[in-house]
C-alpha cells in the first residue's frame, strides 16, 4: 500500500485512492533553538514534557515539496496530515481550520459549501483512523483530553464562514460535524462582514448578527482573526460569550490590516476574550520587517501581555508543515494575502526563524517565556489556562 499505520490515508492503496505527491523529508531550514542557561533548560523542559499546551491555530497540514504541485494537491481531498510530527511536538490541544479555505475540489476559487464538507468529511475520517488523536466537542471532552496521557485533542475549525452564505441552519449543520470555532471572514468580504483586506469595511451586517447568535446558542467561539476592523468590534459587542482572536499580532508593532489595533485587543479581553500570537510569515514582524524570527513574535506577544493583562494572550502560531511561502505564493489572488500583509519587504524573510513548524514554534515559545523570567502560574495561563477558559465558558 504505501504507507504504514499512523500515516495519513494508511488504509488506503496509493495511486488507486489517490494521488501521492513528494513531500518534504525534513525542514528546509537549520533549527534554531533558543539559548538557555542549564536551570532554564531543565525548566523549559519540565514545561513540554508536564504541561498542558494549547495553541489557538495550529495545523498538522503538510505542503508537498514543489510548489508547482501546491494547486494540483489542493484539488484532490487526500492532502497529508503530520500526525507523527504533532505526537512529538509537545501541542496537548489545537484549533486546526484542516486548511478548508485552500480546498479546491468542487471550484475554482475555494470558500464553496461542497469545498469545506467534504475537505471536512475526508479529514475527519483519516482522524478516526489514527490513534491518540480526537476531536473536542464538549467541556467533558476536554476533561478527558486534560487527564489523558499523550493524547491530542483537536477544536475543529472554519478559517471562514463563507462557505455559510447566507443559510443560518448551515452553522448548526457544521456543529453537527464537529465544528466548534469560526472565523466570521477572512480576508475579503462575506455575508456576516468584511474581511480585512477590503478597501472599507461595513461591519457585521444584519445576517451576520444572527449568526453570532447562532453560535453563542450552539457553542461555537466566533474567531476575528480575519475581520476588518469594524466588522471585529461588532462581533465582540454583539457576542454574548467571550470571542477569540486565534491568531493575530499587534498593529502598534506591524502596521498591516492583518494585525490588530489597540482599541480591539482591549475590547477583546474586556469582553473576557484570548488573543493568539501569530508565528506565520509576514504578519507578526517588527522593525523595518525585512527579518522574521521568533523574537519578533515575542515581541508582540509582550506587547499585548502588557497591554491587556496575562490573562488574555496565548499561543496561535498559525504554522504547518513545509514551505509556508511557497503555500502564501500559491494562494495570494484567490485569499487577497499580500493586501492583508501590507507593505512587507519583497522577500524580506524566507520563513520564520524558530517556529518553522508547530514543534520548533512550540519549543521556542516555552523557552522564550522561560528565558524571560515569567512565574510558572502565568506561564500555565499563557499555554492552556486561558485558551481553556473561554473554551469551558462556549461549549
Amino acid at each position: 500500500m504505501g504507507a504504514s499505520v499512523g500515516d495519513s490515508f494508511h488504509y488506503l492503496q496509493q495511486g488507486a485512492d489517490y494521488v501521492p505527491y513528494e513531500l518534504p523529508r525534513q525542514s528546509r531550514f537549520p533549527p534554531y533553538e533558543i539559548p538557555l542557561t542549564e536551570a532554564e533548560e531543565e525548566r523549559a523542559s519540565r514545561y513540554l514534557a508536564e504541561e498542558f499546551i494549547v495553541s489557538m491555530r495550529e495545523h498538522g497540514f503538510i505542503v508537498p515539496e514543489r510548489p508547482s504541485d501546491i494547486l494540483p494537491y489542493c484539488r484532490q481531498l487526500h492532502t497529508m496530515y503530520n500526525y507523527e510530527g504533532l505526537r512529538r511536538s509537545g501541542l496537548n490541544l489545537i484549533f486546526d481550520n484542516f486548511m478548508e479555505a485552500i480546498s479546491l475540489t468542487h471550484s475554482k476559487a475555494g470558500q464553496k459549501w461542497d469545498d469545506a464538507i467534504a475537505n471536512l468529511g475526508i479529514r475527519l475520517c483519516d482522524l478516526e483512523h489514527q490513534e491518540g488523536f480526537s476531536l473536542i466537542r464538549n467541556v467533558r471532552d476536554l476533561d478527558r483530553l486534560a487527564a489523558s496521557k499523550g493524547e491530542i485533542g483537536i477544536v475543529a475549525s472554519m478559517e471562514t464562514a463563507t462557505p455559510i452564505e447566507n443559510e443560518l441552519d448551515r452553522i448548526d449543520m457544521l456543529y453537527g460535524f464537529g465544528i466548534r470555532c469560526i472565523g466570521i471572514t477572512y480576508n475579503d468580504a462575506n455575508l456576516l462582514g468584511s474581511g480585512l483586506s477590503e478597501a472599507s469595511d461595513g461591519g457585521l451586517t444584519a445576517f451576520g448578527r444572527k449568526a453570532v447568535r447562532r453560535m453563542n446558542r450552539l457553542g461555537i467561539v466566533a474567531d476575528i482573526s480575519h475581520c476588518g476592523p469594524r466588522t471585529s468590534l461588532d462581533v465582540v459587542y454583539e457576542s454574548e460569550h467571550p470571542v477569540m482572536i486565534t491568531h493575530t499580532g499587534a498593529k502598534k508593532l506591524w502596521d498591516s490590516p492583518r494585525m490588530a489595533s489597540d482599541e480591539l485587543l482591549k475590547a477583546c479581553a474586556a469582553k473576557g476574550g484570548v488573543i493568539g500570537v501569530c508565528a506565520a510569515p509576514n504578519t507578526t514582524l517588527t522593525g523595518s520587517g525585512t527579518d522574521h524570527s521568533i523574537e519578533d513574535v515575542m515581541a508582540h506577544f509582550r506587547y499585548i501581555a502588557d497591554l491587556v493583562g496575562i490573562d488574555h494572550v496565548g499561543i496561535g502560531s498559525d504554522t504547518f508543515y513545509g514551505d509556508h511561502l511557497a503555500l502564501q505564493d500559491a494562494f495570494d489572488a484567490r485569499l487577497m494575502l499580500s493586501e492583508s500583509h501590507g507593505s512587507v519587504p519583497p522577500h524580506a524573510a524566507t520563513h520564520v526563524r524558530g517556529a518553522e513548524n508547530p514543534n520548533e514554534a512550540t519549543s521556542n515559545i516555552v523557552r522564550w517565556l522561560t528565558k524571560h523570567g515569567y512565574s510558572e502560574p502565568d506561564i500555565r495561563k499563557v499555554l492552556s489556562g486561558n485558551a481553556v477558559r473561554v473554551l469551558r465558558r462556549v461549549l
